[in-house]
């Protein structure tokens, strides 16, 4: 487990291999290297290193993993759209407290449920709140979400938490792509290139949040409010819930500007599939503002993973407020 010293001393980096590239271990410190040039590109101390993101090709060496063992380190290795193909962290794999107490988790207690669905739509009214136009929908779409927001304290059972979830859901994404000829949120079936464009963001983000949940130790499957299906990660898909305002910003960002557009699509049997060869430059977009957010993200989980390992007061537990 991760001590107070090794989170304010120590900084998840994150290597960004768009190249081949190679990690060496030489006098004590991380090189990473160009394989063709044979050139030394970075070097990192070990004894700074809390978790070591490696996006992309690269090559991983026994003397490596041997380090990470040595000082704690956790090794993860991801593809270009942030799926984790490889992780490697023996002080995670350690914390059986931690997932005995996930295991122990009544099923029936919604304190954390409604902590989750709380803070998605909190930050959904701060989206419909910055947005510049001051249209009677989306001022009559803020009235409904801070209702509702009022109603999930007092919400008796996980039908209406799930119910008021999906009411706010259906309130702010009619408005907030309103000027898109918006239809509706459906996802998976990729009806026109938002709906697409906001699978590929979700599906990217939560490659990125399930690294983090290993990262301190939980087991991915065992949720507190997403119910457990086989082979499904529930907790993942809790923990998605705050942030998926990054992605929605990103995505109506990104039409208005025309950095997204319905000519990036094929239309193929009724859906709208990303043209090959856009595939990398939607996969840097959203990359490149989830790594923006990598503090406020390992912050976060850093303050659940204390709260649900101390049993703390409701009220402890953190929030991602977008800003």
């Amino acid at each position: 487990m991760f001590t107070h010293k090794d989170i304010e001393y120590r900084s998840i980096f994150v290597i960004n291999c768009i190249k081949d590239r190679s990690l060496r271990v030489a006098n004590g410190e991380l090189l990473l290297e160009n394989i063709e040039e044979k050139k030394t590109l970075t070097k990192l101390p070990f004894q700074k290193i809390l978790a070591l993101f490696v996006i992309g090709h690269a090559s991983i060496t026994t003397p490596l993993i041997d380090k990470c063992t040595r000082y704690g380190i956790s090794l993860v290795v991801m593809k270009q759209n942030l799926r984790p193909v490889f992780f490697f962290s023996i002080t995670a794999e350690a914390n059986f407290l931690l997932r005995k107490k996930q295991y122990e988790y009544d099923k029936e207690n919604l304190q954390i449920p409604k902590i989750l669905v709380t803070n998605k739509i909190k930050n959904q009214l701060s989206l419909l709140r910055k947005t510049r136009l001051k249209t009677d929908n989306i001022q009559k779409a803020k009235e409904q979400c801070a209702a509702i927001l009022s109603l999930i304290p007092n919400a008796s059972n996980y039908d209406v938490v799930m119910g008021l979830e999906g009411k706010a859901a259906t309130i702010f994404f009619s408005v907030y792509f309103e000027p898109f000829a918006w239809k509706n949120r459906s996802p998976r079936t990729k009806i026109d290139p938002i709906n697409a464009t906001l699978d590929i963001g979700y599906t990217i983000l939560f490659n990125y949040i399930e690294v983090f949940v290993r990262l301190f130790g939980f087991d991915p499957y065992k949720g507190v409010y997403h119910q457990l299906w086989f082979k499904r990660k529930s907790l993942v898909c809790d923990l998605v819930e705050p942030f998926r305002c990054i992605i929605d910003k990103q995505v109506r960002k990104a039409f208005g500007v025309q950095q997204c557009k319905a000519e990036d699509f094929n239309f193929i049997k009724n859906e709208y599939i990303l043209k090959r060869e856009k595939n990398s430059d939607y996969t840097k977009m959203f990359y490149d503002v989830l790594i923006e957010q990598k503090a406020a993200i390992f912050n976060y989980m850093r303050q659940f993973y204390r709260c649900f390992m101390q049993q703390n007061y409701v009220s402890e537990y953190p929030q991602f407020l977008m800003e």
